[in-house]
């Protein structure tokens, strides 16, 4: 029999995490899963990756193989350096970019840094779930700013700062094809959103984890090289333009900032793995990194206009949904009084299946919306899972 445990408050709010469930549930090969958020396998550059591993453990292997500094292994942010200066227009030194494992775990630390018991965190209305779960252990409230194609929308944005005032701890935002939206921020907004959260010194947490996924032109400036204040932390990562099971990612910030979360980040988890970083650090020399990523934008955009027309061509008028230009998802928004939730039940007796809607609201109650990923699913499968769901859709709408 086991005795009663009392747990520390905070760990009443762990729940599941709903995507990482549905994942389990759609185990089944019949279904066609558009539920979780996974990189498409079969375009991961395995004999490369297995050429980098072998040379870096023979070349680099006691290294690789031991402990290291917090702050993450300095050729590897050497080359994340170089990289962001010259496609983001970032003068970063190597000192100023702490490698973790996840952006995830970004996030958290941000969560140990910036927030409080009862403090207020601002988020995009929508945003990515994981946020909530992993900054809700540290008790604050959550608040949810309006947003629209162009991102976050400055008029409310400012009421709402007004609103709250010193309550206000910390933004969490992706303003480059978001999950789950798939919107990017126009660049006016960026300037006007800065300009904001400078007036009201708010620490604002950038996770740019899709950026380079565009569809067309180039990436749009970051927040962190538009950024005069130093009160933007940066968050980047491998995990969607390499490989997610290296859990590689980094925090870039202003030196002050990122040697608190040097120092929080030693009493978490002392580092990331070494061989993983050496790893990467030797693919990245060996290996032309920006022709792997082009190659993913390339079918990743296939996948998502083949998505596109076949929503055109299969849902009723009254379902509309985001028009991605990158990134991996989309959001599907049902007529008013429809709930997702209940829409999935019909879904997943069709064998297909999606993630509702609510779990990337701040604000409980908006339950009309799902979320739908085309990256990881081949042509035929995205053919016959939109039919299902078309399917679906309609003789839910009928009830």
């Amino acid at each position: 029999m086991v005795s009663k445990v009392r747990y520390a408050k905070r760990a009443g709010t762990l729940k599941p995490d709903e995507i990482r469930e549905m994942i389990k549930i759609t185990s089944n090969p019949k279904v066609i899963n558009f539920a979780g958020g996974l990189p498409a396998p079969e375009l991961f550059p395995v004999a490369e990756m297995a050429r980098a591993t072998g040379i870096a453990l023979t070349e680099s292997g006691a290294v690789g193989l031991q402990y290291h500094a917090t702050d993450g292994y300095l050729p590897l942010r050497e080359k994340i350096s170089e990289r962001l200066a010259r496609l983001s227009g970032v003068n970063a030194d190597p000192a100023d970019i702490m490698i973790t494992n996840g952006s995830q775990q970004g996030i958290d630390l941000s969560g140990r840094l910036f927030v409080d018991e009862g403090d207020i965190v601002l988020t995009e209305s929508p945003t990515y779930s994981g946020v909530f779960n992993a900054l809700k252990v540290y008790l604050p409230e959550f608040v949810g700013v309006p947003t629209d194609d162009d991102g976050v929308v400055p008029e409310a944005f400012e009421e709402i700062l007004k609103r709250y005032g010193e309550r206000i701890k910390l933004m969490y935002v992706i303003p480059d094809y978001q999950n789950p939206s798939g919107r990017v921020w126009s660049v006016p907004r960026r300037a006007a959103f800065l300009e904001l959260a400078a007036r009201y010194e708010l620490p604002v947490v950038e996770d740019s984890p899709y950026r380079e996924l565009c569809f067309e032109g180039e990436p749009r400036p970051t927040l962190f090289s538009m950024d005069k204040s130093g009160m933007v932390v940066h968050l980047g990562s491998f995990s969607k333009i390499l490989a997610p099971g290296y859990r590689v990612s980094y925090v870039l910030a202003e030196r002050s900032i990122l040697d608190k979360y040097i120092y929080a980040s030693q009493g978490a988890f002392l580092q990331a793995s070494t061989e993983n970083q050496v790893a990467i650090d030797k693919y990245l020399e060996l290996c032309d990194f920006d022709a792997h990523i082009e190659k993913i934008r390339t079918v990743y955009k296939r996948r998502c206009e083949l998505m596109i027309s076949l929503m055109e061509k299969e849902f009723p008028e009254s379902v509309t949904f985001t028009r991605p230009k990158g990134g991996m998802f989309a959001l599907v928004t049902l007529p008013e009084g429809k709930n997702a939730r209940d829409l999935l039940k019909t879904a997943l007796a069709e064998d297909v299946a999606f993630v509702v809607g609510d779990a990337f609201y701040a604000a409980e109650g908006v339950v009309n919306t799902f979320r739908v990923c085309y990256a990881n699913m081949p042509e035929e499968r995205i053919e016959e899972g939109m039919r299902r769901l078309g399917k679906a859709i309609r003789a839910f709408a009928a009830k």
